[in-house]
């Protein structure tokens, strides 16, 4: 049998199966002044990707905690190529503000000499230690949450409630394997069977949140919490670029009522529309995953409505 390369072969399985490589750097800023990484105004800075949902996921939390002016952001040119993440000072192009690099790469050779692992985002660096705090964005939304959030001007939402500790860890962890990490298991896949292996649990658990949703405003009752923010990322590139791009096409997302009403209703709250760039997500998916889209052409549609009222707040009222 004839192996097929992968878009990261270093991350596919003897079957075709993409299995994603581990986050390298996982120390953690802390509320201790002592500590290596205590929690400081103006001394942290996120690397992002407007394009990438896990890069999104912390812009939102950053956005939600009000931690604008506590933590800068840098954000990559949306093409990526073999040289990984770049900024581009050109004409609506990017810039780092923290360190000048031109690629992201110059931020994990400055933490780890020899580092051979991919240059993924979001990244959490540190401008005193010159180095990388964290490339998980699971550890970076709890810091955001956590000890970041004593250096928010004012009173920000809880997003991981204690009382909700278990059935929040369960339910992210359901989404993150079948969803979030789920379009990419399909969408890599470079086997047959891997394909339709990861689209079926994809959309076992689309059909089943789905009736979640039909009872409560959010996952877990009237307020949303990082769960929803996890979802909402796959949720709102799903028919934009899951669905054709990754073949994730047994149905669309707009087939879903309660479903896409949930994705408009965050979508709609504030400050959460201006972490969405669709022209980052499109170009970035269409024109650097070349093994999937060898022409790079960018399509043109399909035409979304992130705007119309969802009425779920007054389907479920506080």
């Amino acid at each position: 049998m004839t192996t097929v390369r992968g878009q990261f072969p270093d991350e596919q399985t003897v079957d075709g199966e993409f299995a994603r490589q581990e986050d390298a750097f996982r120390s953690h800023v802390v509320p201790e002044s002592s500590a290596p990484f205590p929690a400081v105004a103006g001394r942290y800075h996120l690397y992002v990707s407007l394009a990438c949902p896990w890069a999104h996921r912390t812009l939102i939390v950053r956005t939600l905690k009000q931690l604008e002016s506590v933590i800068g952001v840098s954000v990559v040119d949306p093409v990526r190529d073999e040289r990984g993440w770049a900024f581009r000072d050109i004409p609506g192009g990017t810039i780092d503000h923290a360190n000048g690099f031109r690629f992201l790469s110059e931020a994990y050779a400055a933490s780890m000499p020899g580092y051979r692992g991919r240059w993924t985002v979001p990244v959490l660096w540190d401008k005193v230690a010159g180095r990388i705090v964290n490339n998980s964005e699971d550890d970076i939304c709890r810091m955001l949450n956590g000890p970041f959030a004593a250096l928010a001007p004012g009173p920000t939402p809880d997003l991981f409630p204690p009382a909700l500790a278990a059935d929040q860890d369960a339910l992210s962890a359901r989404i993150y394997e079948t969803l979030n990490n789920g379009v990419y298991r399909a969408g890599f896949a470079t086997g047959q069977r891997a394909y339709e292996r990861a689209v079926r649990r994809l959309f076992a658990t689309l059909d089943e949140l789905e009736v979640r949703l039909a009872q409560s405003r959010f996952l877990f009752g009237p307020e949303p919490v990082e769960t929803d923010w996890r979802l909402f990322c796959t949720l709102v590139r799903f028919d934009a670029v899951y669905h054709g791009h990754f073949k994730c096409n047994v149905r669309r997302l707009a087939d879903y009522p309660n479903l896409s009403a949930y994705l408009r209703d965050l979508f709609q709250l504030p400050g959460i529309a201006t972490t969405v760039n669709f022209d980052h997500i499109k170009r970035h998916y269409y024109v650097t995953h070349t093994e999937i889209n060898p022409t790079g052409i960018v399509p043109l549609g399909p035409v979304l409505d992130f705007l119309s009222p969802p009425g779920r707040d007054r389907r479920f009222p506080a």
